[in-house]
């Protein structure tokens, strides 16, 4: 048997933490820039504001309507996912961390240590309402995709209580036909609409489709998802992904970059966070792209990149910005107002089987960045950083409505009054 814990609106439930005044009413999270909204919970969607709209088109609507709105607040919601899943961990000898607001447990051999299933997932429920104030939703299953199609019940059909457990045939039919087949795990916009040609529209339709039928007309993947439907366990998680291939970081800036420097600052900022993803995973970068354009919507637009290839492959923050400050002249020129921006490591290596170069010794110095990675993550990102970085950042992500980092941030953390 396998469980999935979900969060319910994972951003707005974020913000509602330390706000107990924000429960129960209508909440949106902006994505980066204040551009779009990317998190609506059930209260802001009765109200008419859906996801994926642009803010300016419904910000008179949202304060008509009472709607509180936020920037995205990635150190709060990352800090709380943590916690989520530490939580989460403590109720199944396997966990998987699916995503930052989803988790996969396996409850393989735990009988008779755990005799109810559905007990189990009432006690996840309320543990991590009680120890970190999020509400999350709980599936459970005979294969993933069951636990996932379990955890949309819990959430969307009335009488769960957010808990399902599909423990019985009856139950299982019961709930596929009540399923749209676009809901499916797996199975996407395109997918569905040649299956609804098909005439199949439900969940139950897909998995009563001969699993070497969805084969021949899909995919091995469309065969596996019919069978788990079915109770046949055939997915599995990773439980080691394999590492990237490339790492890039990159964003538009919140002010346009008119000068040099500021451009030379922000590409510092964004080798520094590909370079920590490198060393994290264990890689390291053979060739390094940087490039910076204007906006495509601009009168003329324009793009400019440069490459740098190193003879020895590196991960150090500090080889890899003086490579960048060294490149990046090729990027600027006067009168263009720079919109988007940032780095990509387009040629890793696994740092344990490095090539080194007996005419290029390597100028990385592992102990010096284990103390920086060590430091920043105790202490938050950027608590140390290259001097290249600049400290007033005028081209940072525009955050206008960011909330109180409450649990990064010493001046950020809560005062109760009593």
């Amino acid at each position: 048997m396998f469980a999935l814990v979900d969060a319910n609106s994972f951003y707005c439930s974020a913000e509602q933490v330390f706000r107990p005044d924000w429960r129960g009413k209508p909440v949106i999270v902006l994505s980066n820039n204040d551009g779009m909204i990317v998190a609506a919970n059930r209260q802001a969607k009765e109200a008419g504001i859906g996801k994926f709209l642009p803010y300016f088109q419904v910000k008179a609507l949202c304060a008509k309507r009472g709607v509180i709105v936020c920037s995205s607040n990635y150190e709060l919601y990352a800090d709380l996912s943590s916690k989520m899943m530490d939580i989460i961990g403590r109720f199944a000898p396997e966990q998987h961390v699916y995503s930052i607001d989803e988790s996969f447990l396996s409850f393989k051999n735990c009988y008779p240590a755990i005799k109810c299933l559905l007990t189990q997932g009432q006690l996840i429920r309320r543990a991590v309402w009680k120890e970190a104030r999020l509400a999350v939703c709980v599936g459970i299953g005979e294969t993933l995709t069951l636990s996932k199609i379990a955890n949309h019940a819990a959430k969307k059909i009335e009488g769960y209580k957010g808990v399902c457990f599909i423990s019985n045939e009856q139950e299982r039919i019961a709930i596929l036909k009540q399923l749209a087949v676009g809901d499916v795990w797996g199975i996407g916009r395109r997918i569905s609409k040649k299956l609804e040609l098909m005439n199949i529209r439900t969940a139950f339709q897909l998995a009563s489709m001969p699993p070497t039928l969805a084969r021949k007309q899909f995919s091995i993947e469309i065969e596996r998802t019919v069978r788990e439907l079915n109770g046949q366990a055939c997915k599995i998680w990773d439980e080691s992904r394999a590492d990237k291939k490339q790492i890039f970081s990159t964003r538009s800036v919140g002010e346009r970059i008119t000068d040099y420097s500021s451009l030379l600052q922000a590409l510092s900022k964004h080798v520094a966070i590909a370079a920590s993803k490198a060393r994290k995973q264990g890689s390291n970068c053979k060739t390094l792209l940087i490039f910076a354009s204007n906006s495509p919507h601009d009168e003329r637009p324009v793009s400019y990149k440069a490459i740098v290839h190193f003879p020895c492959p590196t991960n150090c923050t500090v080889e890899l910005t003086k490579a960048m400050s060294e490149a990046a002249p090729k990027l600027f020129r006067e009168f263009v107002h720079y919109y988007k921006i940032g780095i990509g490591l387009i040629d890793l290596a696994s740092e344990k089987h490095n090539q080194f170069d007996l005419f290029n010794p390597s100028k990385a110095n592992p102990a010096l960045m284990n103390t920086l990675d060590d430091i920043n993550q105790r202490y938050g990102s950027d608590t140390m950083f290259l001097a290249a970085q600049g400290i007033e950042h005028k081209w940072s992500m525009r955050r206008d409505l960011l909330t109180p980092q409450y649990t990064t941030k010493w001046f950020s953390v809560p005062s109760i009054k009593c």
